[in-house]
């Protein structure tokens, strides 16, 4: 049986529409070092990654003084003088850190209000993250860019604040010490902040705005970047999750506006050994580089008093395009397009080319296409989950194979719509099924002005949909040319997003994928619809869909560049003098197995206090470890007396190892008043009463083994009951331990406390609080206090 040689040449336009619309996303090149000196070398930014990302930088290691001492250098050479701003911060998580800002200013001819080029150079803790992607790439972009920017000697107004914010991976606090105690903070009118969720793929921008978006979209559209990418569904998306930047500190706590431009694909290298230059694309690279030297030659000479709005517009990218409207139009455009599609069918019905019968008789191989899809990929993905279980290890739910798999279960949905409409629809009959599509676009696009007003650009492609149906309905005729060309919007629009929700959001939505490519089915059914062959074509998609899963079977193990995650910790209870080794993972290794054995057993009582990471994983197994000697801390009682009903405490805490992180926990029936750490207190915090959950009070990442010191004040009758785990990130490298090194094809997880030597420990004295008259209090009471309290040193039990 042979092919409509008109649906293969629709298939092969299709195929190369949807290549075009790819390739315009981001540049197919990159410039070179050859590159003139006043323009943006992508050459000269990756050698500035390879520098920043040769090894791990976390917070509190030596590389990250390193980096740090680099950087000021660095914006030296290039002309800039250099200022550095340090101090704690403790944000209302609980995270308490010394975080170390470097920043650098241009003065402009005329200021109205600065702005400022955004990125951080801390790399993720505990997963040997050497931070190339993220966030070496938006610090090479800035320095690469300034570089050239000067050397132009492009004139500009206002003044341009540089800030490579620190300590952005535990909590935005170098972000948040700059907004609140900066005197330059004050200045900032406008933020580009830069980005990196992956290792690969286009680089999206994102807004952050306090009200309307007007302005910024108007703006970001006059500064012509020439790679757009970008739609206001993204962000609607991108405030429901767990997902904050240094940006989103600006915008809450400061007020002030900006873009994010960040790239999300390869997120399984996000945060973890992989994520090195090596695995970062210079496309993506290069991408960055195209958004940053346009909007800095555009902004530094704006007026950025002017950003604020209080309207709304929706707003979407095509190829070489930024396009954008009121979001006061969604509605009415969206009813106009069920007018138009209302008027359309009655004339249609007058000509007798539509049939009432016929329109209801589509919404069947439509809604069967859209339920059989959606349930298939859905329970495909969880028996999938089953037969590899491995896929579980990568907690940001994006496998190696992932793009097969989208692959897979993309062209699997495009074989069951051509297999119902096989059954159900016929090629004389096509443009009254067309009617279904349309209808139930118009119904989603309906629901979507009222729930999710962002996503309100998706009513375009239908509009071309009813256009092209009323062409059909008036001149009764059919052209291939035609119809493809009407259904660019549709690919161009939607045919993205089919790809980049399960990247951006994990494949465990794969369904949705499924359910959006029947749903763009629908509105390419002018040129499927008209395939005479469909049951071949339906053969032909399902052989596509199999040797997708053959090719993402094939590579569903691990090798060397896309390792396996595993965990492994040590923790010594100081109370009970015993010694475990625990995991967070799932399936054990050969590895994992050398410590915790061949016979897993649940790991018992190790979440009593639960240690902070982005998916709240818990241990899973543990085994008896030998007890080695390390040092415990030293805990100092340097307050604790009685005033009237209070009792105050002033508690430090110093390490007698080389360590990293203190997590402190207390019964959540002790309430905690003018609670301070290291002399700060929680950013926002409303009255004088420590808000928490649960049992956790903070989480402090320790620089230069600078001790904890906590003062407060809890009721007198309150039962003091604290504890606290010490961690050390040498697991790997202690000599007391021994451990031995993973195989190539592994690597630490990410998002957990990780690689690490614990100590967990009552915090306790022996001694009880000396009673302060009630009537002293209105004395200097600092000074009385330290003169009564007791100051004892105590080795924990």
């Amino acid at each position: 049986m042979k092919k409509n040689p008109t649906s293969i040449l629709a298939v092969v336009c299709i195929l190369a529409i949807l290549g075009i619309i790819y390739a315009s996303m981001m540049p197919q090149w990159i410039s070179k070092d050859e590159e003139a000196l006043a323009e943006f070398s992508t050459e000269r930014a990756l050698n500035q990654v390879e520098i920043i990302a040769q090894k791990p930088h976390y917070v509190g290691s030596t590389n990250h003084e390193l980096v740090a001492n680099y950087l000021k250098l660095e914006l030296n050479r290039i002309g800039l003088e250099t200022s550095i701003q340090e101090g704690f911060t403790l944000n209302d998580k609980g995270l308490l850190v010394k975080s170390k800002n470097i920043l650098a200013r241009i003065k402009g001819t005329n200021n109205t209000k600065a702005l400022l080029l955004l990125s951080h150079y801390d790399s993720a803790p505990h997963s040997f993250s050497k931070g190339a992607s993220d966030d070496a790439s938006g610090v090479a972009t800035i320095l690469e860019g300034i570089r050239a920017f000067l050397y132009a000697k492009q004139p500009h107004k206002n003044d341009i604040i540089i800030l490579f914010s620190d300590a952005e991976e535990l909590g935005l606090n170098g972000a948040a010490l700059f907004v609140n105690e900066h005197p330059w903070a004050k200045d900032v009118g406008l933020v580009i902040n830069f980005e990196a969720r992956g290792s690969s793929g286009p680089s999206y921008m994102l807004m952050e705005t306090n009200k309307g978006n007007e302005a910024l979209v108007k703006e970001f559209a006059n500064a012509k970047a020439k790679y757009p990418v970008s739609n206001s569904l993204m962000y609607s998306i991108y405030k429901m999750l767990p997902n904050d930047t240094d940006l989103t500190v600006f915008r809450e706590q400061g007020k002030i506006q900006g873009f994010n431009f960040a790239f999300i694909d390869g997120h399984y290298n996000y945060h973890t050994q992989q994520d090195d230059v090596q695995h970062l694309s210079k496309t993506t690279l290069a991408h960055q580089g195209t958004y940053l030297m346009p909007l800095l030659k555009y902004f530094s000479n704006a007026d950025l008093t002017s950003t604020d709005s209080t309207e709304d517009h929706v707003y979407f990218s095509v190829p070489f395009s930024f396009i954008s409207y009121p979001f006061s139009w969604v509605i009415p455009m969206t009813i106009v397009a069920l007018g138009l599609l209302i008027l359309f069918v009655f004339i249609g019905k007058a000509k007798r080319v539509i049939t009432f019968r016929e329109i209801f008789r589509g919404f069947v191989p439509l809604l069967g296409s859209l339920v059989v899809s959606g349930l298939v990929t859905f329970l495909g993905w969880k028996i999938l989950l089953q037969i590899y279980p491995q896929y579980s290890d990568l907690l940001n739910g994006f496998t190696y194979n992932g793009h097969a798999y989208i692959g897979a279960f993309v062209t699997l949905s495009i074989a069951i719509s051509f297999a119902f409409y096989h059954h159900f629809s016929e090629a004389k009959i096509t443009m009254n099924h067309f009617v279904a599509p349309l209808l139930l676009w118009i119904i989603i696009n309906a629901f979507l002005a009222n729930s999710l007003t962002g996503a309100g650009f998706l009513i375009i492609p239908v509009y071309f949909g009813v256009l092209l149906f009323g062409i059909f309905v008036i001149t009764q005729h059919y052209s291939l040319g035609l119809n493809l060309l009407f259904c660019i919007p549709a690919l161009a629009i939607i045919a993205p997003f089919i790809l980049m929700f399960p990247i951006g959001l994990g494949l465990k939505i794969l369904f949705g994928s499924a359910i959006l490519t029947v749903l763009l089915f629908g509105l390419l059914l002018p040129v499927f619809g008209d395939f005479f062959k469909k049951g071949v074509w339906t053969m032909f998609f399902f052989a596509v869909s199999i040797g997708f899963f053959i090719y993402a079977g094939y590579h569903s193990g691990y090798q060397k560049g896309e390792a396996k995650s595993n965990s492994l910790l040590y923790v010594y209870n100081a109370n009970t003098n015993s010694a475990v080794w625990t995991t967070y993972d799932v399936n054990l290794d050969e590895w994992t197995k050398s410590y915790l054995g061949e016979k897993n057993q649940k790991a018992v009582g190790l979440n009593a206090l639960p240690l902070t990471s982005k998916y709240n994983s818990g241990f899973t197994y543990s085994a008896i470890a030998p007890v080695v000697e390390l040092a415990k801390p030293t805990i100092a009682f340097l307050k604790d007396s009685t005033v009237g009903n209070n009792r105050y405490l002033k508690i430090k805490i110093t390490p007698n190892r080389k360590v990293n992180r203190y997590d402190i926990y207390a019964n959540p029936k002790m309430t905690f008043f003018n609670f301070k750490a290291n002399g700060v207190s929680t950013s926002d915090q409303k009255g004088n009463r420590l808000e928490r959950d649960g049992s956790k009070i903070l989480c402090y990442y320790v620089v230069a083994n600078e001790p904890l010191v906590m003062d407060f004040y809890i009721n007198k009758s309150s039962i003091f009951d604290m504890d606290l785990i010490e961690s050390s990130f040498d697991l790997m490298t202690n000599p007391l331990l021994k451990i031995k090194p993973r195989s190539d094809w592994m690597m630490p997880t990410p998002f957990v406390l990780n690689d690490a030597v614990l100590i967990q420990q009552k915090i306790k004295r022996y001694t009880a609080p000396v009673a302060v008259p009630a009537a002293a209090t209105v004395v200097k009471d600092s000074t009385l206090i330290a003169k009564d309290s007791l100051k004892q040193v105590v080795r924990p039990e």
